[in-house]
């Protein structure tokens, strides 16, 4: 066959356009994409993206949008796996490049599923601050609630700087800097480094000692609601610390004190 009768290349299904790409660690990148006409979500929600495998068959993983519902484009945060049947060949994408992006939002993370009250505390561990980026940057979170609590823990210090960079720019923020205003408080802590917090956020938790540095009262299931996303045994974890405050697991079918995303992309994506 001639070069000249070679079928264009077909794109790939459901393809979206990416837009930028950002190295924040040798593990850790984050990219936008274009976002299709017909993807309406929430802010917390997760869609499946991916690329085509070696075996020709679509390679899809559950990732959390980072953008807000408002954004013309959607941003996605990862961690890299050398390994990962997914990760080792997403982590090259370039802008200009194409990836599969299913327009079906679903995800526990969303204020729907929450009782009203008047502290939310967003609980991430690493990339699971994702839900988190698209929560704090949602008008929804500050017109719902008092007190926005963002917790989030990593590794080292240079794991944190997508979450800090992120919290620091919304005071400027034309949309919602105003709303934000004194309400979002941020509490980073590294695990394996020094740092001006540390520790786990369950310790933090038990100890009180997130209370005390914030000046915060504790828990309490008449005032407070929570978002958790991690790892399964982070999850866990914080769940029985969630718990013994008095709060209860809630679904969008049932609104309760605190929910979980249980579809977090872990080790070995």
């Amino acid at each position: 066959m001639s070069a000249a009768t070679v079928p264009p290349v077909k794109t790939l299904p459901d393809a979206q356009t990416v837009t930028a790409v950002r190295h924040w660690t040798d593990a850790l990148f984050s990219f936008r994409v274009s976002r299709p006409q017909s993807l309406r979500f929430k802010s917390g929600q997760f869609v499946m993206i991916g690329l085509m495998g070696d075996n020709g068959k679509p390679l899809l993983r559950a990732y959390s949008i980072a953008s807000p519902a408002w954004d013309e484009e959607l941003e996605f945060y990862s961690i890299k796996v050398p390994d990962g049947p997914l990760t080792s060949k997403l982590q090259h994408i370039q802008p200009g490049d194409e990836i599969i992006l299913r327009p079906k939002p679903v995800g526990t993370l969303v204020h729907d599923a929450l009782l009203p009250g008047k502290r939310v505390w967003f609980l991430a561990t690493g990339t699971g601050i994702a839900p988190f980026a698209s929560l704090m940057r949602e008008p929804e979170t500050y017109e719902k609630f008092d007190e926005v609590v963002m917790m989030h823990t990593c590794r080292t210090v240079a794991e944190l700087e997508y979450g800090r960079e992120l919290v620091e720019s919304l005071k400027d923020d034309p949309l919602i800097g105003e709303m934000v205003g004194d309400k979002l408080k941020y509490y980073p802590t590294a695990t394996r480094e020094p740092f001006h917090h540390t520790g786990r956020i369950t310790e933090n938790l038990r100890s009180g000692k997130v209370f005390e540095d914030l000046g915060l009262t504790p828990m309490s299931p008449g005032t407070d609601r929570a978002m958790v996303c991690g790892s399964l045994a982070f999850n866990k974890d914080v769940m029985e610390v969630l718990e013994s405050f008095g709060l209860r697991e809630g679904a969008n079918s049932e609104p309760r004190e605190y929910v979980v995303e249980k579809a977090f992309v872990g080790d070995g994506v």
